[in-house]
């Protein structure tokens, strides 16, 4: 990232040990520090690993209980903006979920490496789209367009789109813009969620054969014990 001119804000590895007495201070619990090159890994090719450099100058800081590290330097960014930053990651778990689940990208269709990749393009396609669509209708009416709710937005397009009030009209749109900020996203500072799930999963043995040869061997050899004797006792 520092090769393409990017910064970076990251949490602490769990692995590595912060001691704010060394490197140079910068302030309070806040320091710069070289970090050296590892030892390559296996998985790593060789020109790969020489094509990086030999250290890192980074800056680690703990803020509101954990240790960030950045690229950026306390004259681009202080500890409590740096801290405000982090906590717009949950922004990237919506983001991604909105793809995965909203869009539906959970489980691919095709059964080809090529149309895969393709298949992932559409949904990135997909999703740029309605992204544009909420920053035009937040524009419009002059809001943040994370204020906008994307399966919202989703919603209402299809609707839109599949009726007869589709049309390119300047006054459609701007019906259309409005009824896309009609629903807002609540603010939800300091959000914090289980990555766990709520629903408990059915009792079923994983299907890791084609279909038509799991009924082949269900038709020769019948059900398995635990699902006969749930049958039974239902």
């Amino acid at each position: 990232m520092q090769s393409r001119g990017v910064d970076v804000v990251f949490e602490q590895h769990g692995a590595r040990k912060t001691d704010f007495r060394r490197g140079q201070s910068i302030g309070t619990r806040d320091h710069r520090m070289t970090w050296s090159k590892p030892s390559r890994p296996a998985w790593m090719g060789v020109a790969a690993y020489a094509a990086f450099p030999d250290c890192l100058e980074v800056r680690e800081m703990r803020v509101r209980g954990k240790i960030l590290v950045t690229t950026l330097t306390p004259q681009k960014a202080s500890k409590n903006e740096l801290g405000a930053l982090f906590t717009e990651r949950w922004h990237v778990e919506v983001d991604l979920r909105h793809l995965k689940t909203t869009l539906g990208m959970e489980v691919l269709k095709c059964k080809t490496a090529e149309m895969c990749e393709k298949e992932l393009w559409i949904y990135f396609l997909v999703y740029n789209l309605i992204r544009l669509l909420m920053a035009e209708a937040a524009w419009w009416t002059d809001v943040v367009p994370r204020q906008l709710s994307f399966k919202h937005t989703l919603q209402i397009w299809l609707a839109w789109r599949g009726g007869r009030y589709f049309s390119s009209g300047e006054e459609d749109v701007e019906i259309l813009f409005a009824l896309i900020t009609q629903k807002r996203v609540d603010q939800r500072p300091g959000r914090i969620e289980p990555r766990a799930v709520k629903r408990r999963p059915k009792s079923f043995a994983r299907l890791t054969a084609p279909r038509q040869v799991a009924r082949e061997q269900i038709a020769k050899r019948g059900h398995g014990r635990k699902l006969r004797a749930r049958f039974k006792s239902c």
